[in-house]
């Protein structure tokens, strides 16, 4: 029998891609977004059902697990990918933004996780796995706030991990690095407006253009496909599951290097710049 796999934010970038991987590789998918588009996927199988699923909303989370255990018997992965990027300066954010991120991308996790886990203990099995960011690995500026959302998560992640094992429940991380085909930017530009006082805006460009000078190839979304593919499938105790050139860069920065060296390099890459 195929295994089921339920994902969330599957309406473009990483989550499209997973969603279209998995169906590939004969699983059952239950691809979920906001506002359901079946033709998303083209000639869907039967072995795809679309729903609607806002992670903000419990009852939401609630119905799309009864739609999909009736669908398919059970849920065997689930991926909590549904995310808000973000962009801005701290001292100009406000409350509500803030809010907005949380909500989304730390708070519904949490729900989720909460929801599906009681099923995957009667059922005797599960992974969860959730997609954080490279900015986990190697913070940067102008997402302070979008990092410490993810963060969050990472903590969070890691101690369900422990909570779960003597259940046989995996709980995983996905580290996807910066795809520029995916949403991100255009969300995250979106509310950037008005987010970068003038008294930053030099700082801000020249960050801007490190990145249009990156130092290697950004991550892609099959790349993140395949890093979730991995933590549904894989045995053993691993829990990070790092996506794309960039993070992993990152990675062997911060793993490999002292905590001097590691400041001295981002300062050379993002380090302040005042007028």
């Amino acid at each position: 029998m195929p295994r089921t796999i339920l994902i969330t934010g599957t309406s473009s970038g990483y989550g499209k891609a997973t969603a279209a991987l998995f169906l590939e590789r004969g699983w059952n998918v239950v691809a979920t977004m906001r506002r359901p588009d079946p033709s998303l996927f083209g000639e869907a199988p039967e072995r795809l059902l679309v729903l609607p699923l806002d992670v903000t909303d419990g009852q939401s989370i609630a119905a799309a697990i009864k739609a999909a255990v009736a669908a398919f018997g059970g849920i065997d992965v689930w991926v909590n990918n549904a995310g808000i990027g973000l962009g801005s300066i701290v001292e100009a954010t406000p409350d509500s933004t803030v809010r907005e991120i949380f909500e989304t991308n730390t708070f519904g996790v949490i729900a989720a996780c909460r929801a599906i886990i009681p099923r995957m203990r009667r059922q005797g099995h599960g992974v969860i796995v959730n997609v954080t960011s490279s900015v986990t690995l190697g913070v940067m500026p102008l997402v302070a706030i979008y990092a410490a959302s993810k963060c969050a998560v990472e903590g969070f992640t890691e101690s369900l991990a422990y909570e779960l094992e003597g259940f046989n429940i995996k709980a995983r991380l996905v580290e996807p690095g910066y795809a520029p085909s995916t949403n991100f930017g255009a969300n995250g530009s979106v509310r950037m407006q008005g987010l970068i006082p003038a008294e930053y805006g030099a700082f801000a460009q020249a960050c801007f253009a490190r990145f249009a000078d990156y130092p290697t190839a950004f991550c892609t979304e099959a790349e993140v496909a395949e890093a979730v593919h991995a933590a549904a499938t894989e045995e053993g105790l691993r829990l990070r599951f790092p996506a794309g050139a960039d993070t992993k860069l990152l990675a062997r920065l911060r793993w490999s290097t002292s905590e001097e060296e590691y400041r001295r390099s981002m300062r050379e890459t993002f380090g302040p710049r005042r007028p």
